[in-house]
Parts: C-alpha cells; structure tokens; sequence
C-alpha cells in the first residue's frame, strides 16, 4: 500500500521526467494494478482528503489556548492584562458580580480571583422553556501568573460598572552600582 501511495504522489510531482513541471499529470493506465489498488484504499481525490482532515484538525483545537499563559476561549471572567513603568494592570470583564461576593487575592507570584455570580430569572409565563442560555452563573476562579517584578504589597482592586480592576504595583528595580575589585 505504501508503495502505491508513493508512486501516486511521484507521479504528481515528476511530470515528464521534470520535478516541479508545469504540464498536466498522466494518468494511470485504466487497467493497471496500481491504480485498482488506488482507487480501493483512497477516494479518487487524495488532496481534498488531506486538506478535509487538516480542517478537522483546525477546529478542534480552535478554542484551546494560543499559548502556555493563555487560557481557554470562553473562561469566565475574561481579562485584560497590561503594564504600564510603574504597575501591571489587570481588567476582570464581570457585570452583574456584587463586590462583596468578590475574592481577590495573591499567592506565590498567582493572582487568584474567585466569587459566584447568581443566576438570574426574569419574569415569564410557566409554560415558558429555555433553550440556551449563554449567561455565566455559578461558582468561578480565575488564576493568573504574574511576572517576577510584580509587588504583592502595592495592591488595590476596584470594581465599578461590571469591570473588576486590579493594580499591583513593581518591585523598584535594583540601581546599577560600581563595585571595585580588590
């Protein structure tokens, strides 16, 4: 099988006796073994084949983690984070939390939020179902790496108009000094 996968693909590349030519491929020879056996472990396509798999693969790694620090699409609550000379800034994006029922703290270089958002039910008709429902409620925790310059002593947090702020502070940079040798 292997062997018939290879002369096919060979046959789509070496056209002529030329790699990379431009003309148009030969076709098998109808009654040949080769292209029984083809046609019998491949459909007649083999490039939409590998470009369907390759779209299989694609989604069902597209809500995973664009890298290590990254979290999965979806996580509730979702974050900005940025920096600006004198403090890293961190946006928790979480209407209809109550500050109250907010936790906010810091562990070992983690900033850890965590707090329950109620669920909410408007008012309708009994006979009223629900189909989907894409609100968040429940119990959440959200843990975020902070870098090393990160002061876990210089930290506020506010929330105002469903947007959760947190600044912590940088550890004040070590001057360069002179140091003479003896």
């Amino acid at each position: 099988m292997t062997r018939c996968v290879f002369r096919f693909v060979c046959r789509r590349i070496h056209v002529g006796g030329r790699t990379g030519a431009r003309s148009p491929v030969r076709p098998f020879d109808e009654g040949s073994k080769e292209q029984a056996m083809s046609d019998l472990f491949f459909s007649t396509d083999i490039f939409n084949d590998i470009d369907r798999l390759q779209r299989q693969f694609a989604n069902l790694f597209a809500n995973m983690p664009t890298s290590l620090r990254a979290s999965r699409v979806g996580t509730f609550p979702a974050v900005n984070i940025g920096s600006t000379d004198e403090s890293i800034e961190i946006v928790a994006f979480a209407p209809g939390l109550d500050p109250a029922q907010i936790d906010v703290s810091i562990d070992n270089g983690l900033l850890i939020l965590s707090g329950e958002r109620k669920r909410v039910q408007p008012e309708r008709a009994d006979d009223t179902r629900t189909y989907l429902q894409e609100r968040f409620s429940g119990t959440f925790r959200r843990i975020i790496e902070l870098p090393h310059q990160a002061d876990p002593d210089k930290v506020q947090a506010r929330y105002v108009n469903g947007c959760l702020s947190v600044t912590i502070g940088k550890l004040e940079a070590s001057k360069p000094r002179a140091i003479t040798v003896q």
